[in-house]
């Protein structure tokens, strides 16, 4: 009987997976395996709230597999031993995983080839499992990735996808292997209250009713903050609980403006898994250097702890940061306009903030993270890297009502219409009343002057 190992990393689904399929296709029995590796938790990856989302996932996917003759098998520690020491157990010749774009990835892969070659196996990397198009599928002419994104859609928008693949309706795992037993969220603390549910079963739920509704209005109202017209698919796109390559084909046979622009955030996606796969080191160094001497010392950590806590002054600002400490996820209108202040009115190093973000995001993924915080701080890929977002502007054109800020900062609950977005232009009897509610700890002009002068374009 020949055996194959499936190495289940961002992938957990059985709905389109290509490494599953071809280790059913070319083997007797298949062990499907999941590593806690031991290098996520050294680099401080593994937030409370991913966690969850993952154990979740483990759970369902399990469950998938028993409801097919087979189970997940889950091991932790150092992923190359393990997935070696599972191979030798099985008698498997081939190992079967996903592509990935991160550094880490990258040297996970090399590492687990050299190992399984030593030992006379084979290792089989997939493409186009995580992201729609593998990194490399286009390049420009001159570069081996593309550093703007409109030329790269138009050329991403141009290739031919994949078919998906359907789930496999049965699998067969080897007797006799040892797993270790699945997490579950309700032993972890430090969740966010509001934290969705996970796995690949609540993940097709979700875009079915998406696909049937929301996605309609989606190109008109996904900027709107009170009205959350987003898919919130995005923990579920980071975990491989869906396939982004499903998506596009079931996006675009539905077709029409809300389709399309939901296909362009998925070539974000892949844009952003380009860029970090051709330079790795931009998940903590500047893609394009500003030579930035961010803010450091007393005031700045003071301003840092008051944009953590969702206590700027600025209620559209406050309102995004207490969404993410409350869901775990946060509107991407209001990722954008948090980021900007950040790194632009405060003038605070981004890494601080994506490290925040990675600590509380069930959606945090390197790549999407990592280079929307550089293109926010104009270290990225943004051509207009200097632009600031002014949060009162933003807030009056996204929130022109208050309803978003009303939600989430509920000291603000009695105002009215757009004067919740400035408090503190009440009259000193009104603002008294909302006293809870703190000042601005930055005048905009005066940010905006500091960001000015540390560019060198005052």
């Amino acid at each position: 009987m020949t055996t194959s190992v499936v190495l289940f990393t961002r992938d957990l689904r059985l709905h389109d997976h290509p490494p599953l399929r071809a280790a059913l296709n070319g083997s007797d029995a298949v062990v499907p395996l999941f590593v806690r590796d031991r290098a996520v938790d050294t680099a401080g990856f593994a937030a409370p709230n991913r966690l969850a989302l993952l154990s979740d996932c483990l759970r369902d996917l399990d469950a998938g597999l028993r409801e097919r003759g087979g189970r997940l098998i889950v091991r932790s520690g150092d992923l190359v031993a393990q997935v070696c020491a599972v191979a030798a157990e099985a008698e498997a010749d081939e190992v079967h995983v996903a592509a990935d774009v991160s550094g880490h990835a990258h040297r996970r892969e090399e590492a687990l080839r050299s190992a399984l070659e030593a030992r006379g196996r084979r290792l089989h990397v997939h493409d186009a499992v995580t992201t729609v198009l593998a990194p490399g599928a286009v390049t420009p002419a001159s570069s081996d990735h593309f550093a703007v994104f409109t030329p790269y859609f138009r050329r991403w928008a141009e290739c031919s996808v994949r078919d998906a693949l359907a789930a496999p309706r049965k699998v067969r795992v080897p007797d006799g292997l040892r797993s270790e037993p699945l997490p579950a969220r309700e032993d972890l603390a430090g969740l966010s209250p509001g934290l969705a549910r996970g796995g690949e079963r609540e993940a097709r739920k979700r875009v079915s009713a998406w696909l049937r509704g929301g996605v309609t209005g989606y190109a008109d109202r996904h900027d709107d903050l009170a009205g959350d017209a987003t898919s919130r698919l995005s923990p579920h796109l980071h975990f491989g609980a869906l396939s982004p390559v499903e998506l596009v084909h079931r996006a675009r046979r539905g077709g029409g403006p809300g389709a399309e622009a939901f296909v362009r955030q998925l070539a974000w996606r892949d844009f952003h898994a380009q860029v970090l796969s051709a330079r790795p080191r931009s998940s903590a160094a500047d893609y394009r250097t500003r030579r930035d001497r961010w803010r450091t010392g007393a005031a700045a950590e003071a301003d840092v702890a008051a944009w953590k806590d969702g206590r700027t002054g600025y209620p559209i600002v406050d309102a995004a940061m207490r969404q993410l400490r409350h869901e775990g996820w946060m509107h991407n209108r209001g990722r954008l306009l948090v980021a900007s202040f950040l790194t632009k009115t405060l003038y605070v190093d981004w890494r601080i903030g994506a490290r925040h973000f990675l600590d509380l995001l069930a959606d945090g993924d390197v790549a999407n993270n990592q280079m929307n915080w550089q293109w926010t701080a104009g270290t990225g890929t943004d051509t207009r890297p200097h632009r600031v977002l002014n949060p009162t502007t933003q807030a009056r054109r996204f929130d022109p009502d208050g309803v978003y800020v009303r939600r989430w900062v509920p000291e603000l609950a009695g105002l009215q219409g757009r004067s919740v977005h400035e408090p503190w232009r009440l009259p000193e009897a009104e603002r008294s009343a909302y006293g809870a509610y703190p000042d601005p700890i930055v005048g905009l002009a005066e940010g905006l002057d500091r960001f000015k002068r540390a560019r060198g374009r005052d």
